[in-house]
């Protein structure tokens, strides 16, 4: 896990540095560039990937003007040789991994038995199966080096059920499932895995549906939540967070 300063008991005096290496899946925009933006603001060295290169380049140069080290590169996250090479590459740019988030995600709604097999794949794939890969890949050097932050970008449908919501709702309950496995696995070794659960969140994601752009989470509120999980004290970490706006929608 990352060093971070010591700060005063009233958390004032001084604002939490983060001195590692970060990797960001999906970051080109929406919940994971606010993430990775926040992890850039805060000291850490911060690699980015997604499929849309002219993005990926945009949030790359906001990155830059924090003075930190950047590293982008494009890449499938349902793909493990697009896996293999991000890693490397990263590593090799920046640094041994400490922190990764994986956010990368999508949503396909409608009842269950009107989509098709493609669909589902799409779904799982880039949902569930890309979070077992990347964290696969990234593990082995968190454990040579007894440290190292997990955190899976999930959602309240991995704890709630809703109509249209089949296909989205599995992929996010396998990920609860994935992830509290893979905390009680690695935990012994200094490795924390936390999982966060926004509820809607005002982005470009496929939802549900247009809603009151004042009663929904921004993708600040999710990148605070990621920063609370890694300035956490060495001693302790913080599962599950579950992230809802004020105001009901």
């Amino acid at each position: 896990m990352p060093e971070t300063n010591a700060t005063s008991p009233s958390f004032q005096a001084t604002k939490p540095r983060v001195q590692a290496v970060a990797l960001v899946t999906g970051a080109s925009r929406g919940i994971g560039r606010a993430i990775a933006l926040r992890l850039a603001s805060l000291g850490a060295s911060v690699a980015i990937c997604g499929r849309d290169k002219a993005a990926l380049t945009a949030t790359s140069s906001e990155l830059e003007r924090f003075g930190g080290r950047v590293y982008a590169r494009p890449a499938d996250v349902t793909r493990s040789e697009d896996i293999t090479s991000l890693v490397t590459h990263t590593e090799a740019a920046l640094g041994p991994i400490s922190i990764l988030v994986n956010n990368a995600g999508i949503g396909l709604f409608g009842p269950a038995h009107e989509r098709s097999e493609a669909d589902w794949d799409l779904v799982m794939s880039t949902n569930l199966k890309s979070v077992f890969l990347v964290s696969r890949a990234v593990v082995p050097s968190m454990i040579r080096r007894a440290q190292g932050d997990i955190i899976n970008i999930s959602s309240l449908a991995g704890r709630n059920t809703f109509a249209t919501g089949g296909l989205y709702c599995a992929s996010k309950w396998g990920l609860q499932g994935l992830s509290g496995c893979m905390a009680e696995d690695l935990r012994e070794y200094g490795i924390r895995v936390s999982v966060v659960c926004p509820g809607s969140v005002g982005t470009e994601f496929s939802g549900r549906g247009l809603k009151d752009a004042s009663k929904v989470l921004t993708p600040d509120d999710v990148a605070h939540a990621v920063a609370m999980i890694v300035t956490q004290g060495p001693q302790s970490f913080l599962s599950e967070i579950h992230l809802r706006p004020l105001r009901k929608p």
